[in-house]
């Protein structure tokens, strides 16, 4: 799953008119790097949450895009501007597609720059194997979050309460029994159109040891300023992935 929905209102003026996940780095929309990266590991059906000038999404992409790598994707999209007239946050737009998903799936931001991040089948059977209902890749704290998120224990455990975080990245592997009872109280499919943010449910689940986490060092940033942008873009495009 690809987020989205978000508004993006520390990008405006350029989100006035353009979605956030459509800004362009080194000449591709935002969230074109994740998709491609996905294809790349082999995972072709994806579901995008949409509102915010959602149809440009679904108009630049369509359902079955062919992306620069020649891979094809099929694309489902979960309008949430359209079904509810807004953003659903990230739980309550996760539980709305889950009807979508499998048992077991990737969700990524569809405005985070990480262009060296491998989406790899190995990543999903450890986590099968593991028994966790969420696995997340941790950063280093950038500037704009120097107290991160969660912890990190040396047996490869996220924490709620630690001495030193790290920053979510934002992309992790899910159970779909996360986002049920006694974790979440949304009912399945979100018919309602529950607002209801993703923090609360995964601390929930850390206190019960069911959500593993590594580190990533790689490139990674959180596109949330225009200044960011202009950074990323003034910088030297990333290599094309191995």
């Amino acid at each position: 799953m690809i987020l989205a929905a978000g508004r993006g209102e520390r990008m405006r003026p350029l989100t006035d008119t353009t979605p956030k996940p459509l800004l362009e780095v080194h000449g591709k929309p935002l969230m074109q790097w994740p998709m491609e990266a996905m294809a790349a590991g082999g995972f072709t059906g994806l579901v995008v949450n949409t509102d915010w000038l959602g149809a440009q999404i679904s108009g630049r992409f369509g359902p079955t895009p062919l992306m620069d790598d020649g891979v094809a994707l099929s694309i489902s999209y979960s309008d949430e501007g359209r079904d509810f007239g807004g953003a659903l946050e990230t739980a309550g737009g996760i539980v709305r597609a889950l009807p979508l998903l499998g048992e077991v799936f990737w969700v990524a931001a569809g405005d985070v720059f990480a262009p060296g991040f491998r989406f790899t089948q190995a990543a999903v059977d450890r986590f099968l194997a593991s028994g966790k209902l969420a696995h997340l890749w941790l950063v280093p704290n950038p500037a704009h979050n120097p107290k991160g998120d969660f912890g990190l224990s040396p047996e490869g455990l996220a924490l709620d309460a630690a001495d030193e975080k790290f920053t979510f990245s934002t992309i992790g592997l899910y159970r779909a029994a996360l986002f049920a009872a006694p974790y979440a109280d949304i009912p399945a499919g979100n018919p309602g159109g529950v607002k209801a943010a993703l923090a609360p449910i995964l601390r929930a689940a850390m206190n019960n040891r069911q959500v593993s986490a590594e580190l990533y060092t790689g490139p990674w940033t959180d596109v949330g300023t225009p200044q960011r942008l202009q950074q990323l873009n003034a910088g030297t495009p990333p290599a094309a992935a191995a």
